[in-house]
C-alpha cells in the first residue's frame, strides 16, 4: 500500500510508533464494506460535519452512534454533517478513500469520544484507505491531540440499545408518551389513531379472500379510482414489460401483462402508500421513496422469479413487501414531526448504521415496529407484518420469514448500487440457502435490475407525480 504522505508526515512528526493491519478477509469488496469492517474491528471512524463555523471532525467507535444532538449541546453549535460527495472530493485530491480518524488531520477542529482516548486497549483507527487500519497505542492518540482536538462524551454504544426484536405495542406506547410531555397531546392523540384505510385498499384486502374474485371484480375497485387505474395501467405499459401493443384498461394489464394477484398488491402498495405524506425534506422525497419502492419491488420480483416453484413464497405477497418496504418512514415522520429533522441529521451522521438503531436511540422506537403495528390494524396479510418488522435482521427465522429475508438481501444488492440508504453489509452464505438462491443468482438478478435501471426511474417518476 502507498501510505499517504501527509499520514506518514504527521505521524513521523509526532514520533508516533504504529502499524497497518489489514481487514479480515471476508470475500467481498474491502471498500464496499468498509463500515461492517470498522465495526466488526472495533476501530475509530471519522464524522465529518460543518456549520457557519467551519469544519469540525468526530472521531468515534464504529460501534457506536454519534450522539450529534449532544455533540451540538456541548461545542454550542448546529453542526450537520458534510454531503459524501463533498468528503469523497476532499479525501481523493489526497490519495484517499474517506477521511482519515487521525486527530487534526488536515488541521481540522477534532472532537474524541471519550471511549478511544479512555480504552486501555492498542486503538484502531481508520487509515482513510482501505483496506487497511492504523493501529496505535492508546497513548499515542493523546500525543495526537493538540489544542485543536477535544475530548468528550459524545458516542451511545449500539450494543447499548435495547434489542429492537422486543414488546412493539410498549414501545410505541413508551415513545408516543414521551412524545406526549413535549405538550403536544391533542396531536399525538390524533396521530395515534392514524389514518384510516383507504376505501379503495380495504375493498382490495377484502378481494384478496374471496376464493371467488375474479378480473372483473379487481378491474372494478381499481378503476373506480381513476388515479390508481392511470398508475397501474402506466406501470404495465412500461417497457419494462415490454407489453405487446397498447394497453387501454385495467383489464388489459391484467390479462396481458401483469396478472391477477401482481395487479391486486400493485394497487394496493399505491393506495396505501398514499394514505401519508411524504416529507419534502429528508433522504426520502417523493422521487427518491418511490424509485427506492420500484426498485425494491423489482428485485423482489426477480428472485421470487429466480426460486424454484416448490419452494417459491406468494409472489404478490413479497413484490407488496418490496413496495411497502420502507413505509414505517412515513409513519415516523408523520407521528414525530418536531423529533423529524433531528432524525434525519442523526441519520446522516451515522451512516455506518441502520437508520432504524438511530430511531430506537433517539425515540424509542422504530420505523419498522410503527409499520407492522399499523399494518396489523389495517389486518393486512401476516407474511407482509412479518416482512415489514423483520427486514433487517438476517438471522430472522420464524414464520414467513422468506419473505423478510428476500427482503433483506433485495436492500443489500441495491445498496451496493448505491440504490437504497444504509450502510452495506455482507449477505450470509446460511441465508441463502434458507431462501435456495446463491450468489450466482443474486448476481443474475441485480445485473438484470441494472440493465432496466432507465424504465425503472419512468415508473418511479410517474408515482412521484
Amino acid at each position: 500500500m502507498h501510505f499517504p504522505s501527509n499520514l506518514k508526515k504527521l505521524l513521523d512528526t509526532k514520533q508516533i510508533n504504529y502499524s497497518l493491519t489489514m481487514y479480515t478477509n471476508d470475500n467481498f469488496e474491502d471498500n464496499a464494506f468498509r463500515d461492517h469492517h470498522l465495526r466488526n474491528s472495533n476501530a475509530a471512524r471519522s464524522v465529518l460535519l460543518e456549520d457557519g463555523q467551519g469544519k469540525v471532525l468526530a472521531l468515534v467507535p464504529a460501534n457506536c452512534i454519534l450522539d450529534l444532538n449532544r455533540l451540538c449541546q456541548l461545542l454550542g453549535r448546529e453542526l450537520k454533517a458534510v454531503s459524501p460527495a463533498e468528503i469523497e472530493t476532499m479525501a481523493s485530491s489526497k490519495g484517499l478513500d474517506v477521511i482519515p480518524a487521525i486527530p487534526n488531520i488536515n488541521g481540522l477542529e477534532t472532537v474524541i469520544d471519550d471511549q478511544l482516548v479512555n480504552s486501555e486497549n492498542p486503538v484502531l483507527l481508520d487509515s482513510g484507505k482501505s483496506p487497511h487500519l492504523l493501529e496505535i497505542d492508546h497513548n499515542a492518540l493523546e500525543s495526537l491531540m493538540s489544542d485543536k482536538a477535544k475530548q468528550m462524551d459524545i458516542a451511545v454504544p449500539v450494543d447499548s440499545i435495547e434489542d429492537e426484536n422486543t414488546d412493539d405495542l410498549r414501545d410505541i406506547t413508551e415513545a408516543v408518551t414521551s412524545f406526549t410531555n413535549h405538550r403536544i397531546k391533542q396531536r399525538l392523540e390524533d396521530t395515534l389513531e392514524m389514518p384510516p384505510l383507504p376505501e379503495t385498499a380495504q375493498r382490495i384486502i377484502k378481494l384478496r379472500v374471496d376464493p371467488n374474485a375474479d378480473i372483473a371484480d379487481l378491474s372494478n375497485i381499481v378503476e373506480i379510482d381513476p388515479s390508481l387505474a392511470a398508475q397501474v395501467v402506466s406501470w404495465a405499459s412500461s417497457p419494462y414489460y415490454s407489453a405487446p401493443g397498447k394497453i387501454r384498461s385495467i383489464h388489459d394489464a391484467i390479462v396481458r401483462v401483469l396478472g391477477f394477484d401482481m395487479v391486486l398488491n400493485l394497487a394496493l402498495g399505491i393506495a396505501l402508500s398514499r394514505t401519508l405524506s411524504i416529507p419534502k425534506n429528508g433522504p426520502y422525497g417523493s422521487q427518491p421513496y418511490w424509485r427506492s419502492a420500484v426498485y425494491m419491488a423489482a428485485t423482489m420480483e426477480g428472485l421470487v422469479t429466480a426460486i424454484e416453484r416448490q419452494h417459491r413464497p406468494g409472489f404478490g405477497l413479497a413484490y407488496l413487501s418490496g413496495l411497502l418496504h420502507n413505509f414505517g418512514y412515513l409513519i415516523i415522520a408523520d407521528v414525530f414531526p418536531s423529533y423529524y429533522d433531528r432524525l434525519c441529521d442523526s441519520w446522516d451522521a451515522n451512516q455506518h448504521l441502520e437508520q432504524t438503531i438511530i430511531e430506537r436511540q433517539q425515540i424509542g422506537v422504530s420505523r419498522n415496529q410503527m409499520c407492522a403495528w399499523l399494518m396489523e390494524v389495517w389486518n393486512l396479510p401476516e407474511e407482509i407484518l412479518v416482512a415489514l418488522r423483520q427486514q433487517n435482521n438476517p438471522d430472522y427465522d420464524g414464520e414467513h420469514a422468506i419473505y423478510a429475508n428476500l427482503l433483506y438481501i433485495s436492500q443489500q444488492l441495491l445498496r451496493r448500487k448505491g440504490l437504497t440508504c444504509g450502510p452495506k453489509e455482507p449477505i450470509p452464505k446460511h441465508l441463502l440457502e434458507r431462501v435456495y438462491l446463491s450468489d450466482d443468482i443474486l448476481e443474475d438478478t441485480i445485473d438484470n435490475i441494472m440493465e432496466s435501471a432507465m424504465e425503472l426511474e419512468n415508473i418511479a417518476n410517474e408515482l412521484a407525480g
